[in-house]
């Protein structure tokens, strides 16, 4: 059963700060250039990005978290996000999983943590 406790935006809007300051905890470690901390927070904190960290993830989900991210994925989306609709649909998805193991089950965001550094996306 679904521990669920707030609309699924709320969680895409807590995942997208967790990821990023995830993002940023790598980067730090591997420069102190400021231009080319930007250039990799920015080329992994994105929807492009983020759709990329789901499908790869999407063999290791559970049945309830491959409900939630499906449900994340047919959220009504900005009109402005419009062009590149597939791809924020996932990211959206991606950041409510993001969201929903910070406040529900941190042992499996650091799970899924430990897995991202892991890949060659982290490389």
């Amino acid at each position: 059963m679904t521990k669920e406790t707030m609309p699924l935006r709320n969680y895409a809007h807590i995942g997208d700060s967790v990821w990023e300051v995830f993002v940023r905890t790598y980067t730090v470690t591997k420069t102190s250039n400021m231009k080319l901390l930007h250039k990799i927070t920015t080329e992994r904190v994105n929807a492009v990005f983020q759709k990329d960290m789901l499908q790869l993830i999407m063999p290791e989900l559970t049945e309830e978290e491959l409900d939630i991210s499906r449900r994340a994925r047919n959220l009504p989306i900005p009109v402005a996000r419009r062009s590149i609709q597939s791809d924020y649909r996932q990211a959206t998805a991606f950041e409510v999983l993001i969201g929903y193991w910070y406040l529900h089950d941190k042992e499996r965001l650091n799970y899924f943590y430990n897995f991202f550094n892991s890949t060659e996306f982290f490389a």
